[in-house]
Parts: structure tokens; C-alpha cells; sequence
């Protein structure tokens, strides 16, 4: 199981901060997060940065059981 890390605005719209998925790539994990969690999640997705292990990734990115993608949204200060 790959396990998905969500940070910021992207825990609050999901409800929860982490998740473990059946995927093949970094894609199918976000397609999955994107269903269960609904439009206010993708919204967030969308403008989030995503990362693999640790290093920025993209959605054709192989995922394995020991691998950890992260959701990182915009964050803003004050």
C-alpha cells in the first residue's frame, strides 16, 4: 500500500492526514484521493505541490507499498 500524506488545507478538505492506497503510479493514487474526498479536495489538489519520497513528482511516477506521496498546498504568511 502506498501511503498518501496530506498537509494544510488538503488534511482539512479531506478530514483526515493520511491514507494508504493500491496504486501504480502517482497519478492513480490522486484519482483515488480526488473520488473519495470530492470537489473540495481537487480544488486543493490543484493547486498543491506533490511529492514521491521526499522529491517533487509527477502523476506517470511508478508507486510501491514502501512509497510515500505528499500533498503540500500553497502556504500563506502573514
Amino acid at each position: 500500500m502506498t501511503t498518501l500524506r496530506l498537509f494544510a488545507s488538503a488534511r482539512e478538505a479531506a478530514g483526515t492526514d493520511r491514507l494508504e492506497l493500491e496504486a501504480g503510479t502517482v497519478g492513480e493514487v490522486l484519482d483515488q484521493a480526488r473520488a473519495r474526498f470530492g470537489e473540495h479536495f481537487a480544488a486543493v489538489l490543484a493547486t498543491s505541490r506533490v511529492w514521491r519520497n521526499g522529491e517533487p513528482t509527477t502523476d506517470d511516477a511508478a508507486v510501491g507499498e514502501t512509497d510515500e506521496v505528499a500533498v503540500l498546498p500553497p502556504v500563506s504568511g502573514g
